[in-house]
């Protein structure tokens, strides 16, 4: 049973509250030259976003390769945070301090300054209705950022990240487990790099150029190179898919060929559970071709994986 059909009102009425993400970390430049350091370093433009809003963004190696993401949001003229996957933020936060040299801005952990906190359902609704994704409410130092909403059936559910100073209290809403939060990231098609993936892929495998997290027309960043290649020479061989699997997948481990039982052709970039059972949902980023042939499972059994429909078109068919 791999549709969402039978028990899309019930999952629905399930997605509306607030979802601790203790699996997420934050990042604080601060300093006249915060937003230009970030700038010259990220796959998107820090140096134009407006205080109060936020965008998807990428730290890549010097081969093009993903190193974090972020969402990235400016909340002054002189600070900016990046909230990112947790296990990867100390390796991180070194390798930007590093690249600081002259520039006016400071770096450091600021998890445990800021509350973050997931949105489901009318919970987003409630602070800021029907927003796109990127969008930003920004009231009394709370920034909520609209994400990619979660596609169920023919549904879709808003979600949004809510981050604010740690003496704020808390958005209104039931609670909602971390694990239904991170099955309605994978159903969203947009996650964030985490250790696992770590150098894995340009950020094209992961659909970041259709879902807002690359600006082609900015100046150069660490990777630019590589990153405008794979867009504009037609070198792209990977993209990310949603699949439905009856069995776990967890980031980073191998996907194959229904074929092809000895060559690994895709990676699970996040898998998660069905809050009401039924098997699994995860995003795999996986060659062109092996997408056409059908991907299985790596265990003894290999369990077929059956493609679904991502919540958005990729840039080359816009």
């Amino acid at each position: 049973m791999n549709t969402l059909e039978e028990n899309s009102p019930q999952l629905i009425s399930a997605l509306n509250g607030v979802s601790a993400v203790p699996h997420l970390g934050v990042i604080q430049a601060q300093g006249e030259d915060a937003a230009h350091f970030l700038h010259n370093q990220l796959s998107n433009d820090v140096l134009l976003l407006p205080v109060g809003q936020a965008r998807l963004a990428a730290f890549c190696s010097a081969k093009g390769r993903m190193q974090a993401s972020f969402v990235v949001i400016k909340t002054a003229p002189d600070t900016v945070l990046l909230v990112l996957s947790l296990d990867l933020l100390a390796a991180t936060l070194k390798r930007l301090s590093m690249f600081v040299l002259r520039a006016k801005v400071k770096m450091t952990d600021a998890t445990g300054q800021w509350q973050l906190r997931g949105l489901l359902g009318d919970s987003v609704r409630a602070v800021m209705g029907e927003a796109g994704p990127w969008q930003t409410s920004s009231r009394e130092g709370v920034f909520t950022v609209a994400l990619y909403p979660a596609l169920l059936g023919g549904t879709k559910i808003p979600r949004a990240l809510w981050i604010a100073p740690a003496e704020k209290a808390l958005p209104a809403g039931g609670d909602v487990p971390t694990k239904v939060w991170q099955w309605a990231e994978v159903m969203s098609g947009v996650t964030l790099v985490s250790q696992p993936l770590f150098e894995a892929f340009v950020p094209q495998m992961m659909n970041y150029e259709s879902v807002g997290g690359v600006n082609f027309k900015k100046g150069c960043y660490p990777g630019q190179e590589v990153v405008a290649r794979s867009q504009f020479r037609s070198s792209l061989k990977r993209r990310t898919a949603l699949v439905y699997s009856p069995v776990a997948l967890t980031a980073g481990e191998h996907v194959f060929t229904t074929t092809d039982p000895e060559q690994p052709c895709a990676t699970v970039v996040l898998g998660a559970a069905r809050p009401q059972g039924q098997g699994f949902d995860a995003l795999v980023s996986g060659t062109l071709e092996s997408l056409e042939s059908g991907w299985r499972h790596a265990s003894a059994e290999g369990a077929q994986l059956t493609l679904q429909a991502l919540p958005y078109a990729l840039l080359e068919d816009i």
